[in-house]
């Protein structure tokens, strides 16, 4: 009796084993990654006075900025106020073209978020005034 069981012993043991394996479902199905999403546009409402204008019509709407950085085709325009600085970055839409504005960043002296279009008003406001 114990001559059967030490060989029924192995043959158990191959069975549970082959119990874990799971069966064949055929060819591995091939996932696409998804596509990369785009990315965040920030809202553009109240910017429409500076977005898409060329550094002259940014010097008739807020005056002389307080810093002019270029970069290899690349500008940026600051201008500030009492109640905030305002960037703005301008690319070329085209190749020779003239740089417009494609982005409007704001904050507040301290350097605290501030609403761009906001921003845009308040520093009108104060060349309108001069």
């Amino acid at each position: 009796m114990i001559r059967r069981l030490g060989a029924l012993v192995p043959m158990i043991g191959l069975a549970a084993l082959a119990a874990c394996t799971t069966p064949s479902a055929g060819p591995p199905t091939i996932v696409s990654p998804p596509s990369s999403p785009s990315p965040a546009k920030l809202p553009t409402a109240g910017l429409e006075r500076v977005m898409g204008q060329d550094a002259r019509a940014l010097q008739l709407l807020f005056g002389d900025p307080d810093l002019d950085l270029r970069e290899t085709g690349a500008r940026k325009l600051q201008f500030s106020g009492p109640l905030c600085v305002l960037d703005t970055y301008l690319y070329p839409r085209g190749s020779g073209r003239e740089p417009v504005v494609t982005y409007v960043d704001a904050r507040r002296p301290d350097g605290t978020d501030f609403d761009r279009a906001s921003c845009v008003a308040a520093l009108s406001r104060r060349q309108e005034a001069r």
